[in-house]
């Protein structure tokens, strides 16, 4: 039976109350994550709480969660307040839409955005709204954070390959430019299933770059991983099996 719990380096998350269980989305997000200049942060749709104490060890930002689940606002809040950062991140218990945001502007925002759409749904509730993006859509995504982005803030997250295009092509419309990119392949044999991408405000007066990369998690068998992702997630696991 697995654990109810996943020890980290320096922290412990707990996930038996949340819909949605930590995996390697999240885990990637948030080692992949470019915030460590960060003063402000957000993370849309917390969950656990992963993702704000993964930006809480990587950085000294102030940071501010949300979710319109009260079971995972109440397994985050634990969490938190057994991390070391506690003093530095606020929950607050509402949806992106509804969100009165305490500050105008965020340098980072970070999100593991739900991505389902128009197929069949969980049988839970609370799983629905955590795995589907019916309550969450992409256009709500970038309306608030064209909004809320400070000059030189930064957006990171991680969708399915199909659907990452999607959010890029409507990003670059609305003033989004895409800084970089990470496709991610499951193993060597596999096209890649995920790709993470860091999003700014578009500049128009000076050229912008997309810079990409690869990442392949597994060696192609099982739980026997690639170095590249033993290092980008080194300062949080706490081993690996080989």
């Amino acid at each position: 039976m697995p654990n109810n719990w996943f020890q980290f380096k320096q922290f412990k998350v707990e996930h038996d109350k949340c819909a949605m269980k930590i995996g390697t989305d999240s885990i990637l997000l948030g080692a992949w994550a470019n915030c460590s200049e960060s003063k402000t942060a957000l993370d849309i749709g917390t969950g656990t709480g992963i993702l704000a104490l993964m930006i809480a060890q990587k950085s000294n930002a102030e940071i501010t969660s949300i979710d319109i689940d009260e079971q995972a606002i109440m397994q985050a809040n634990d969490n938190i307040n057994n991390s070391p950062w506690a003093n530095r991140i606020k929950l607050y218990h509402t949806s992106l839409q509804e969100f009165e945001s305490p500050v105008e502007e965020y340098d980072f925002i970070i999100l593991n955005p739900p991505f389902f759409q128009n197929s069949l749904k969980a049988p839970d509730e609370l799983r629905t709204i955590a795995r589907h993006s019916d309550r969450l859509s992409q256009e709500n995504i970038i309306f608030f954070c064209k909004k809320h982005l400070s000059q030189n803030g930064k957006l990171a997250i991680i969708y399915p390959t199909d659907l990452a295009i999607e959010f890029m092509n409507i990003s670059y419309k609305n003033g989004l430019f895409c800084n970089r990119l990470c496709r991610v392949k499951p193993n060597p044999s596999k096209v890649p299933h995920r790709i993470l991408i860091e999003f700014s405000l578009a500049v128009t007066d000076k050229k912008q770059i997309t810079l990409e990369s690869e990442i392949t998690i597994e060696t192609g068998v099982r739980h026997h991983y690639t170095n590249e992702y033993k290092e980008l997630t080194k300062d949080f696991y706490m081993h690996f099996k080989y």
